[in-house]
């Protein structure tokens, strides 16, 4: 009983450091709190008096939270990119780092799963999805394939994540044995996500702005993108906040490997482009809409020109290494290459596969002052589920905090 209530007691006395911290960690999570009772009560108003509320209508029925949710799907994704090289081929840089970009995976997979729950009008008929108790309809329903993948994903990095801050609370390695048959399996899953995530667009055939063979991989090319760079902004955040050791040749080398991600991202985009284009067919609307406006109707075109001069401007920053190594310009490069991302991937993916609408109509959806709200309140639980699973886990990884066992239980 002992040997079962020690890592009990462990847990808790490191769970204490969440209430310790300087004024600004104190005034952080007022700052966030604030934004996130805001998003709360918002939601609260959506539930008493429904989405009419919101902007979204049968007409673009899809709005500011899958298109959030498709973003941050990405950003889960994107781990991967720093699994492979950190315990593939252990490359010792990245692997020293590899645990802070899989909490932010278990972050990104809570803040798309609070992003389903917001875009649900009836959220308590959502048991009608689940295994056992409801009626999931797998393997036929795309829908619970992603409720499979999604949960997946969040539990393997879950596992992964605590069972190595439990050996380091020990004072001892990970073992490889353990965590490899988990590595192994995420690899694929965190393609499996963006890839499904793309099927339940790609497989509408009424709306043939998604109904492309192209959207799956231009998924995951931009996924690797837009999420490594949010690590980049964030890795060098915690450097600097929590004094730890992240080597220059981590961040350098996952800005090389955005700029290759890049490349192939802009490669897909412009065939896609060419494509419509140069076809001419019927189906030129929707893109039509987005970069020229469609019979008077233009509110995303300046927001869509933005997002490829910021994708292309980024593309050049980490393509030359003279940039990409500069601090200034890699988080310019950073920055916008995670604002065009957002743009493309957002609303300028999930409003023009509804315009024109079936019947021809043209309806130009903006998300409601409520919308925005939840939208808000739910980064803003990102970002407090991250700090604190950051504020757990650096006295860990730090060997601040160590807890005594005997050799048997450290085994």
């Amino acid at each position: 009983m002992l040997n079962f209530l020690q890592p009990v007691k462990n847990f808790l006395t490191a769970v204490k450091f969440l209430t310790k911290g300087s004024k600004w960690y104190y005034g952080w999570l007022a700052f966030l709190s604030f934004f996130i009772a805001f998003g709360i009560v918002s939601y609260i108003r959506q539930l008493d008096q429904g989405m009419i509320l919101t902007h979204m209508r049968d007409q673009v029925s899809w709005g500011m939270y899958i298109s959030n949710f498709t973003f941050l799907v990405g950003v889960a994704a994107a781990a991967v990119l720093l699994v492979i090289p950190a315990y593939l081929y252990n490359f010792k840089p990245i692997k020293e780092i590899v645990l802070f970009g899989e909490m932010l995976a278990i972050t990104a997979i809570v803040m798309c799963l609070l992003f389903i729950v917001a875009d649900l009008g009836r959220p308590e008929r959502a048991w009608h999805i689940l295994p056992i108790i409801g009626a999931m309809n797998f393997p036929d329903s795309l829908l619970a394939w992603d409720v499979v993948v999604l949960n997946g994903y969040l539990l393997i990095n879950t596992i992964v994540v605590f069972y190595v801050l439990y050996r380091l609370s020990l004072g001892k390695e990970y073992k490889m044995s353990v965590i490899w048959p988990l590595v192994i399996i995420s690899i694929p899953w965190a393609i499996s996500i963006h890839t499904v995530t793309a099927f339940l667009y790609n497989g509408l055939s009424a709306r043939p702005f998604w109904n492309a063979s192209i959207l799956a991989p231009r998924f995951i090319a931009s996924a690797l993108c837009s999420g490594p760079a949010i690590m980049l902004v964030i890795f060098q955040i915690v450097r600097k906040a929590y004094r730890i050791d992240i080597a220059d040749t981590a961040i350098f080398k996952i800005a090389e490997l955005i700029a290759y991600a890049m490349g192939i991202n802009l490669f897909l985009f412009f065939a896609e482009v060419f494509k419509e284009f140069y076809s001419g067919s019927v189906h030129l609307a929707p893109m039509e809409y987005l970069y020229f406006g469609l019979h008077g109707h233009s509110s995303l075109v300046i927001w869509m020109w933005l997002a490829l001069i910021f994708n292309i401007t980024a593309f050049i920053l980490f393509l030359r290494p003279k940039t990409r190594e500069n601090y200034f310009t890699l988080n310019l490069a950073c920055t916008l290459i995670i604002t065009g991302v957002y743009i493309e991937k957002g609303m300028g993916l999930i409003v023009p596969g509804f315009i024109p609408s079936v019947l021809g109509e043209i309806y130009e959806y903006g998300p409601s002052g409520l919308e925005k709200a939840i939208t808000i309140g739910i980064w803003a639980t990102g970002a407090l589920v991250f700090t604190l699973m950051l504020k757990f886990a650096v006295p860990i990884y730090t060997g601040a905090l160590r807890f005594k066992t005997s050799s048997k239980d450290a085994e």
